[in-house]
């Protein structure tokens, strides 16, 4: 149990870093991140720890930025990613997306939801808590990373490449200041039609690649009901997201054309069955082929990190000890928390998904506003999530050790 008096220093000590906080967050924000280049933006997160007593600060090989505070034996680490999408149409903005507005306590900013929002909350939060104490038996890290491209590249390869696998985590993707306790997974796939090309005006000597595709893609429109579905997250989904096409020129038959498939998984579909699926519609041909996509681009630091584009749904049950504990963190500080689920893919995928490391979400924001020209954070939620990043990892301990 917190004693009531630190809980108090607590407050207080983040009513007193408010300004610090809220210019930290506009600050990264201004700083564009887009592309997984996260260099700039990470060198001022990295500022603000050494400001904050971090004790030790570097970057991984991928070229994702970490503080370390604490020197206890369990290790937490709170996940932030500072890499953003682009801004898209640049006409479509009210504002600068970089500079942003503050309005009615919001600031509008691109990655102000998704995910810069968490950030300044982590940081001096984890410096807040070292401070009164409440990092006792906690070796804390935070990790700023990229994961807009690859959910869950940054956390897989830093636990392979630096050795250092958590007890626990906590996500900052938005949450809206409730605690989130999983997401379904993803698959991602390729299917390709090979054709053959003939002038258009002689079309009929030739083999549209396109036209290979259009009952395949019919049919994988209205295949949805017959996905998996799970009680808590949800039903399975399907969508074509994107299309190549190969061709000597616009006036000749393509002879090759690929779509790419996102599948939403539940609990009990598996990427092989799914793979099986889609061939299933494909039927037995050999000019069109199914595949999982391989995710092998390099980072900014020229770091290769092949990963298959499979990424595992999971869920922690609301009676679960990591789930209770931000919960109870959340009820001492601001009364009843719920808990919930992103719509979205996170870093989870890896540290619950893969590595089995209890893991779940808290952050200011609300996730509709992610890669919208509307992004957008409330800063009383970014003050006050502060709190709870302090205080979290003592009721974690005290809840493990109860």
């Amino acid at each position: 149990m917190v004693e009531q008096a630190v809980i108090d220093k607590l407050k207080e000590r983040v009513e007193e870093e408010r300004d610090n906080i809220i210019t930290f967050l506009r600050e990264i924000c201004a700083i564009p991140s887009m592309e997984s280049q996260i260099k700039e933006c990470g060198e001022r997160v990295a500022d603000e720890m050494r400001k904050l007593g971090f004790e030790e600060i570097w970057w991984d090989k991928m070229g994702n930025i970490v503080g370390k505070i604490g020197d206890g034996d369990k290790v937490l680490l709170y996940d932030s990613h500072i890499d953003t999408v682009g801004i898209g149409d640049p006409d479509e903005w009210d504002w600068d997306p970089f500079e942003g507005k503050i309005e009615d306590g919001i600031l509008f900013a691109r990655g102000a939801c998704d995910e810069k929002g968490s950030t300044p909350g982590m940081i001096y939060g984890l410096a807040i808590a070292k401070e009164l104490g409440l990092l006792d038996g906690v070796t804390a890290y935070y990790f700023g990373n990229m994961e807009e491209w690859n959910d869950g590249q940054a956390p897989h390869a830093f636990v392979q490449t630096e050795g250092i696998k958590p007890d626990f985590v906590v996500i900052g993707e938005p949450t809206k200041m409730q605690i989130y306790r999983g997401h379904k997974g993803r698959v991602e796939f390729k299917v390709v039609a090979k054709g053959k090309s003939a002038h258009a005006a002689s079309n009929f000597l030739g083999d549209n690649a396109i036209y290979k595709l259009l009952p395949i893609i019919d049919r994988l429109s209205k295949i949805e009901p017959e996905l998996g579905d799970h009680e808590f997250l949800g039903h399975g989904r399907i969508t074509v997201t994107d299309m190549d096409v190969k061709t000597p020129s616009i006036n000749a038959v393509p002879d090759e054309a690929t779509i790419y498939i996102d599948r939403r998984i539940t609990f009990g579909e598996t990427p092989e069955a799914e793979l099986q699926r889609i061939k299933d519609v494909i039927g037995e041909r050999d000019d069109i082929t199914a595949e999982i996509l391989v995710y092998d681009e390099p980072s900014y630091t020229g770091f290769v990190f092949p990963l298959d584009k499979i990424y595992p749904a999971w869920a922690y049950d609301e009676s679960d000890a990591v789930v209770q504990a931000g919960v109870e963190a959340g009820k001492t500080l601001y009364g009843e928390i719920g808990t919930g689920k992103w719509d979205f893919s996170t870093n989870g995928i890896y540290w619950a998904g893969k590595a089995g490391i209890p893991s779940i979400g808290f952050a200011p924001g609300d996730e509709i506003h992610a890669h919208t020209v509307l992004d957008q954070v409330p800063l009383e939620d970014v003050v006050k999530s502060t709190e709870w990043y302090a205080l979290f990892p003592a009721i974690l301990m005290n809840a493990i050790n109860d």
